[in-house]
């Protein structure tokens, strides 16, 4: 984990979680993502400005892309590159010096990282999970924070996948099985989120 000071003040214990939007989006679905991603990329930067209006902690969590030994600028600067297809994600989204920075080394932004010790000293119980690929990265670290009793909103207008019904079909899981809030913030905002837990 990398940057961010712990305040243990986390508004209606709720913490926003930016799951692989540093992405060079350099893998087979990557092409057909780009144009959902950035969507989801525009609604995600306009989320995390309330988040911080509210003093909600913003934590990445994002693959390493096979690079063990990198560190968030690295990863950064690897994702803007010139040739990059995602580069245009991290100019809505790059992360700022306040901002927590935990790299997985798989699906679950919860496996061998220090997430699980990280958030509890934030004093977030509910999250807001936000990112790529709804159906796989977002799916499983959904399914993990269920299984901690975390509650959350995952926004439908804030993951993307490879095509629609893949995201579509994660949402419902997340939903059904997860007991996960999918409304898109344009129904339910932050403040009645945040209201609702207090």
């Amino acid at each position: 984990m990398e940057s961010g000071t712990i305040t243990g003040e986390a508004p209606g214990r709720t913490a926003l979680l930016i799951i692989d939007m540093i992405n060079d989006l350099d893998f087979s679905d990557g092409a057909s993502m780009k144009p959902a991603a950035e969507a989801a990329a525009a609604a995600i930067a306009r989320l995390r400005e309330q988040c911080e209006r509210h003093r909600a902690p913003v934590v990445y969590v994002n693959d390493n892309y096979g690079q063990w030994h990198s560190e968030r600028s690295k990863i950064v600067e690897h994702c803007l590159r010139e040739e990059s297809a995602g580069s245009n994600l991290i100019r809505q989204l790059e992360p700022r010096e306040d901002d927590f920075f935990v790299i997985k080394p798989q699906f679950s932004g919860f496996y061998s990282t220090n997430l699980p010790v990280l958030l509890p000293k934030l004093g977030a119980s509910r999250l807001i999970l936000t990112g790529l690929a709804a159906d796989i990265c977002v799916l499983f670290t959904a399914a993990d924070a269920h299984m901690r009793e975390y509650e959350l909103w995952v926004p439908r207008d804030t993951v993307a996948s490879g095509n629609q019904q893949r995201t579509d079909w994660a949402l419902e899981i997340m939903k059904n099985s997860m007991k996960a809030e999918t409304r898109s913030t344009e129904e339910l905002s932050l403040d009645e989120w945040l209201e609702h837990g207090s």
